[in-house]
């Protein structure tokens, strides 16, 4: 095989001992020819010959084929020796109906993206909405040479730590450059001064200097401001629910917009994996959920509007009026709340301190890196904190999950109880908490508590996340619609139980299942009193949301 082209391209290595197949194979991938260089091996030996020259020379590999049954090595064995070598290569297994149940293992063993049972004709159904679906994965992931947006500043920075979130969670690709390790050049090259850091450097040469979320917002392209005069419905958050009603509303013809205060995804956006949401047997991440449905909802007409944050709500001859915190009040027909919910915060001495300097709620991603063969520990029982757990483990020495039952068993699912028995280096510390946080300008260490002897001793830690619980986003609401004692939204038959909500309701109807003591308004997911707090529940009532807001809009 000649290894060599005029232009290089990243290359779809495709491997068969049956000559025929290989041939079928490159035949039905030409369609990709432009694009990607199309390589073929007639033996999984002579294929890793082939990914250890190309690893050598430094060229990418976007995509492995393999067939299953090879004389000498089987395709599953193949591909975990090649995932070493590229790891970032999207993968994917021919088999016979026979070799179903192994495939299926194989998404767990090495990270398989899909398997496809022969013969796949016609490749127009069968193989090309796969192949486009996993090279469109792998292009966003892919940085030949970067060229993008640039993030200088201190590492343990609350600052640089609100950027890098703001970047990642609204989905813009950013490098990260810590000025103490590989940084300093750029600022002598760009005239940077130390006092101004953080700072943000865009491919056309503007430097934003301390730049505020919304000014990054602008110059990154991401809308703060509406463009229509009034919308079918506004929807405030854009977590599972928000862009589940996003992606509805604006299928069904709606004049749609969606307004997120921070970043898309919610909680949800913040997982690092979520492995039982129907459909995606691999698992996914919180970020490509969220890049899927964001993409999805724009394709179809819905705006989007971050950061922005609605502080009230008034209405006006049925007309609701959005007030924000920067720009002329949004109108709307119609709105869905889907605004989830804030994680508590851990009352302990010093942990306000570094909060973006080594402590962190939610999120694992972000800093991950930064934890390389330290010490982190996470607190928390949920699914959440499992799976940042389960990520953290690939950078991290070693993480400890502190919670203060004996076990995980009651909180946490079977499938990620599985997952960090199986993590050597993750420990679960049962019947302990954080009592105090130390340290200088980051965290350096924790004290912990055992409940059971209720002595303390202190523990050198590189990061701390924070999973311990969320209360709903409801606060500004409250002068507006009935909120339950916790703080949540009261909708639908419910509402029936509160003296209040006769004084309210002027309809001769009853308020619809999700809607809530104000015609009109609407509220879905987490933030809405009896929601079942899952991915899965939250993409529902989006939609039914949606369904509901048709209802509405008919009578008025």
């Amino acid at each position: 095989m000649n290894l060599t082209e005029a232009k290089i391209k990243p290359i779809m290595l495709l491997v068969d001992d049956d000559p025929q197949v290989l041939a079928a194979i490159r035949r039905d991938v030409r369609r990709y020819r432009k694009e990607y260089r199309v390589m073929g091996a007639g033996s999984a030996d002579e294929a890793l010959e082939v990914l250890e020259e190309l690893k050598q020379r430094g060229e990418p590999v976007a995509m492995l084929i393999s067939d299953q049954r090879m004389p000498r090595m089987s395709g599953v064995d193949f591909l975990e020796k090649a995932r070493l070598l590229h790891p970032q290569a999207k993968r994917l297994l021919l088999t016979a109906y026979a070799d179903t149940e192994v495939a299926i293992q194989a998404i767990n063993d090495v990270r398989l993206d899909y398997y496809l049972m022969k013969p796949w004709d016609p490749p127009e159904e069968k193989i090309y909405p796969v192949l486009d679906e996993l090279l469109f994965d792998w292009q966003l992931t892919f940085r030949p040479d970067f060229r993008g947006i640039r993030v200088v500043g201190f590492q343990w920075s609350p600052k640089s730590h609100a950027l890098k979130d703001f970047l990642s969670g609204n989905l813009v690709p950013y490098r990260w450059f810590d000025v103490e390790r590989d940084g300093a050049s750029m600022l002598e090259e760009h005239g940077i001064d130390h006092s101004a850091l953080p700072a943000v450097i865009f491919e056309d040469g503007t430097i934003l200097e301390k730049p505020t979320l919304n000014a990054l917002a602008s110059q990154a392209g991401i809308s703060s401001t509406a463009k229509q005069d009034l919308y079918d419905v506004a929807i405030v958050g854009a977590g599972p629910a928000g862009l589940a009603a996003a992606v509805y509303g604006a299928s069904e013809g709606l004049r749609t917009l969606l307004i997120e205060r921070h970043s898309p995804g919610g909680q949800a956006g913040t997982s690092s994996r979520i492995e039982n949401y129907l459909g995606f047997p691999a698992g996914l991440s919180g970020a490509e959920l969220t890049r899927r449905a964001l993409t999805q909802a724009r394709r179809l007409g819905a705006e989007l509007l971050a950061p922005q944050e609605v502080q009230r709500i008034e209405i006006q001859q049925g007309i609701k009026l959005l007030h924000v915190s920067e720009g002329e009040p949004i109108r709307a027909k119609s709105v869905i709340l889907s605004a989830g919910v804030d994680y508590r915060r851990l009352e302990a001495e010093g942990i306000e301190n570094f909060t973006g300097a080594g402590i962190y709620y939610g999120s694992a991603a972000t800093e991950a890196a930064a934890c390389q063969d330290g010490e982190v520990y996470i607190i928390g029982g949920g699914n959440s904190a499992g799976q940042a757990a389960v990520y953290l483990s690939r950078f991290a020495g070693r993480v400890h999950i502190v919670i203060r039952r004996a076990d995980l068993g009651d909180t946490m699912s079977a499938y990620l109880i599985q997952q960090i028995d199986e993590t050597p280096n993750i420990t679960v510390l049962g019947r302990n908490v954080v009592s105090a946080a130390r340290g200088d300008d980051r965290l350096a260490s924790l004290e912990l508590l055992d409940l059971d002897s209720d002595t303390t001793r202190s523990v050198e830690a590189t990061a701390l996340y924070i999973f311990i619980g969320a209360r709903p986003y409801t606060d500004w609401l409250a002068d507006v619609l009935i909120i339950d004692s916790r703080g949540f939204v009261v909708t639908g038959p419910d509402l029936s139980g509160h003296d209040v909500f006769r004084t309210q309701w002027k309809l001769d109807r009853p308020p619809l299942s999700l809607e809530s003591s104000q015609p009109g308004i609407f509220a879905a997911g987490d933030m809405r009193a009896g929601a079942m707090n899952r991915v899965a529940s939250a993409v529902g009532e989006g939609s039914m949301a949606v369904k509901l807001v048709h209802e509405y809009l008919a009578t008025v």
